[in-house]
């Protein structure tokens, strides 16, 4: 019996048929030269030859004392590999969109809780040649930057190793001078001493941030129509941008990259909400998930997330302005951040995204004034081609949770020398979730012409 952590339970506590709490990730692969009709077939035997599965992809939830559910966890030591592995095929004509479509579908349903959480698609019939790769594990396993790490370990910098690994079969790596006799008791020990721990902290990061006007605060996003109660259906779509793109901006702006991003996302919602007739005149506000993880522990299951918060300017017309406007608040809030103690880090996070569980509540999710109104994740990816079996990952789109009052998630990564955009919408409240690629693509260019590149 493993007893589950309070931040992973929350996700357990969270779901429902509108809310599923998975993350996902769609892989594209352009395969090998030679390579035959059997090629994905192949890797999907090996796969489930693979059958030493570790224990984070043995879980689910258990219950204690025969009916309390989400305190421990459960491991099934017979894993039926078929069930959780599966093929697929796009039906005719096989293009990018038929693909988005099967996988808008699967991220929209729930993982089973009597079964491990998680699931791998194998996609093939794309009509450029191309095979596909959707994987979804519940948030309450793995959080994006350690699942982005593990499918990472499970690839290879080698074009010519043929070696298919699994990701349920990789062990978390060694940690170097890391002692190995902390006990159970010990952990939950210090689990609930920095649990007690949040509440005066959190008051004390408030009530400087209040004094000193230097952080952004929950609660002075404006409502927008990505803040409304959601259904349980998803529409995902994907798109890869140039990096070089991205840093020829920055190096003429002199911000960071991260700035660029968000800027250049912030000009997209600008857009949207515009053609939506719906832009207000407030800036949107986003939540920005910062890895609490240390170099040492990047592949262990949980989650060690924090958030800190920032204005897109997205009330200002000229592209130049709003990257200034981003630059300048994302930089003093994450001065503040990175000066206060981990525990303190925690507290603030906490108290960023505690109001959200006002959104659980379904009278208050269409009422509540949003803590901000969406959320924008930049997952770090692999700077280097990566290769499965020869075949290249020619894109890996990380996709997200939507939420009541979050209805709207954008996620990246870097993919060599490509940015991946994921983005994630409730298929009933966020209509025409696509046309947001063309205006990424817009607000970019905009970028570009305002900074002379």
């Amino acid at each position: 019996m493993e007893l589950i952590s309070p931040a992973d339970s929350m996700f357990l506590l969270a779901e429902s048929r509108e809310h599923p709490m998975h993350v996902g990730g769609l892989q594209l692969f352009e395969l090998p030269e030679g390579a035959g009709p059997e090629f994905l077939a192949d890797i999907y035997a090996e796969m489930l030859a693979h059958t030493d599965v570790q224990p984070t992809f043995q879980k689910h939830p258990g219950e204690l004392l025969g009916g309390i559910a989400n305190l421990t966890w459960s491991f099934d030591r017979d894993i039926d590999l078929e069930y959780h592995l599966r093929r697929s095929a796009l039906p005719a004509p096989g293009r990018i969109r038929e693909l988005l479509e099967l996988t808008s579908r699967m991220h929209g349903t729930l993982l089973d809780r009597h079964r491990p959480l998680w699931e791998t698609h194998l996609v093939e019939g794309l009509n450029d040649g191309r095979v596909a790769v959707y994987t979804k594990v519940h948030h309450a396993l793995l959080d994006g930057v350690s699942a982005m790490k593990l499918m990472r370990r499970s690839l290879s910098l080698d074009p010519q190793d043929t070696e298919v690994r699994a990701p349920w079969s990789l062990g978390p790596r060694p940690r170097p001078n890391e002692s190995r006799s902390l006990s159970r008791l010990g952990e939950l020990r210090s689990v609930a001493g920095s649990i007690a721990g949040l509440a005066p902290s959190a008051l004390t990061v408030v009530r400087a941030a209040l004094l000193e006007q230097q952080l952004t605060l929950p609660f002075a996003a404006p409502k927008t129509m990505f803040n409304v109660a959601i259904g349980g259906a998803r529409r995902v779509a994907a798109q890869s941008w140039p990096l070089k793109r991205i840093v020829a901006i920055k190096e003429a702006s002199g911000v960071t990259v991260n700035d660029v991003i968000l800027a250049m996302c912030a000009g997209a919602l600008r857009a949207y909400l515009l053609e939506q007739d719906a832009l207000p005149d407030r800036p949107l506000i986003a939540m920005v998930p910062v890895n609490l993880r240390s170099e040492n522990d990047q592949s262990s299951g949980g989650n060690q997330v924090g958030s800190i918060l920032c204005s897109l300017a997205t009330d200002l017309t000229d592209p130049a302005d709003r990257l200034a406007t981003i630059h300048a608040s994302i930089s003093s809030n994450k001065a503040v951040f990175a000066q206060l103690p981990r525990l303190e880090q925690l507290a603030l996070s906490a108290f960023n995204v505690a109001p959200l569980a006002l959104t659980l509540i379904p009278a208050l999710a269409a009422a509540a004034q949003p803590p901000f109104n969406i959320v924008i994740s930049n997952v770090p990816g692999a700077r280097e081609p990566l290769y499965w079996r020869g075949a290249r990952l020619d894109g890996n789109y990380p996709l997200s949770i939507a939420l009541d009052g979050q209805a709207l998630n954008i996620t990246l990564s870097n993919n060599a020398d490509n940015l991946d955009f994921g983005l994630v919408g409730c298929r009933r409240s966020i209509p025409h979730l696509q046309r947001l690629l063309g205006h990424l693509e817009d607000s970019l260019t905009g970028l570009e012409e305002a900074v002379g590149v």
